[in-house]
């Protein structure tokens, strides 16, 4: 899940300050004016960081209530579509932190959060993988013995899901502290208190709907603002070198 090299947050260093304050033209190779949309670039990174949660927000209203011998084709179905998606959550935690960390507690908060994303995406695409799908499986082969292993196999998916959700909830509060010390608290806590209500609620509440519905629409909202924070001049003039994947 780290990103290495060059960093999403090198648009705001002084080699590039024009682009924090609109449009701005080059010259490249042709010769032509090349004209460069800092308000595009916003506008991609919001949807990369949005697209997973509403996906699973999506799914979460077909989501069968408890698994049964009547939905375990669909239950393991669902789950086998859902298994690329889920790690794609932490790149709300990712992409306002791309780039190469500096030698500092900005850059040591970074590191800790992206390794906390990754346990995410680890952890909990692990839940996916033994309550999902092979609970479902289970469920549909397994006959008058299916629940000795169908219960097991639920119990293996809630500690994986909560190490994920755990390690999700430490990435999110190293990314604000280095996110705050970049651009300042009054940019970035709006985001970080919605995420953080989000985590708490993703505890218990997967995407079953309602509730997990509505945790995965506050995950868009609350990666969507730090987005927005991390589209501004780094408050300190921090800023990490390279440029923004394109």
């Amino acid at each position: 899940m780290s990103p290495t090299g060059s960093g999403h947050g090198s648009h705001h260093g002084s080699g590039h300050d024009s682009e924090d304050t609109g449009d701005h033209a080059r010259t490249g190779r042709t010769g032509r004016s090349v004209r460069s949309v800092p308000g595009r670039r916003l506008v991609r990174d919001v949807v990369l960081v949005v697209a997973a949660p509403l996906v699973l927000a999506g799914f979460g209203l077909g989501h069968p209530g408890g698994l049964r011998p009547h939905n375990a084709v669909h239950w393991a179905e669902m789950h086998i579509w859902l298994l690329p998606v889920w790690p794609l959550l932490a790149l709300g935690v990712v992409l306002p932190l791309w780039g190469r960390p500096r030698r500092d507690a900005t850059g040591a908060a970074t590191v800790v959060a992206l390794a906390g994303a990754f346990g995410y995406a680890v952890f909990y695409t692990g839940l996916d993988a033994v309550a999902g799908i092979g609970a479902g499986i289970a469920e549909q082969h397994g006959g008058g013995q299916r629940r000795k292993v169908v219960n097991p196999m639920f119990a293996t998916g809630d500690a994986l899901g909560q190490a994920g959700v755990w390690c999700l909830v430490v990435a999110v509060l190293a990314a604000s502290v280095a996110l705050c010390l970049r651009y300042g608290t009054a940019r970035v806590l709006p985001g970080t208190a919605v995420l953080l209500v989000c985590c708490w609620s993703f505890f218990d509440s997967h995407i079953f709907h309602p509730r997990g519905v509505v945790t995965m629409l506050g995950f868009a909202l609350g990666f969507a603002l730090w987005v927005w924070a991390a589209a501004a001049r780094p408050a300190n003039n921090l800023a990490y070198g390279g440029s923004p994947p394109s």
